[in-house]
């Protein structure tokens, strides 16, 4: 079982920026692709952007390409989503998820945080 933890999360107004970290429980953190995905009130969860097991390949969802970058530390078993230009569109709860294979933006991910709320005020 792999605990994943969210935080970072808050009130920021539009324009504003925020870095949302996850931290987790996993031996091998490294053997595991990361995402995060977020979900407002009323919709569905939806992919925000992923990472591979190294780092060394993204995805991003058009929606939040070149303002929010994903990151990952593997020393610190640690994922971090830098949010930039928060828009208010941009206010849900934001989930980070771990999938023990490779990068995918679908919903199939083996482990799920509990989610850290970021609000975006106009």
């Amino acid at each position: 079982q792999v605990e994943l933890v969210e935080s970072g999360g808050g009130l920021v107004q539009a324009g504003g920026s925020l870095r949302l970290s996850c931290a987790t429980s996993a031996r091998a953190f490294s053997s595991y692709a990361m995402g995060w995905f977020r979900q407002a009130p009323g919709k569905e969860r939806e992919f925000v952007a992923a990472i591979s097991r190294s780092g060394g390949s993204t995805s991003y969802a058009d929606s939040v390409k070149g303002r929010f970058t994903i990151s990952r530390d593997n020393a610190k078993n640690t994922v971090y989503l830098q949010m930039n230009s928060l828009k208010p569109e941009d206010t849900a709860i934001y989930y980070c998820a771990a999938r023990a294979s490779l990068i995918i933006t679908t919903l199939k991910y083996d482990y799920w945080g509990q989610g850290t709320q970021v609000t975006v005020s106009s």
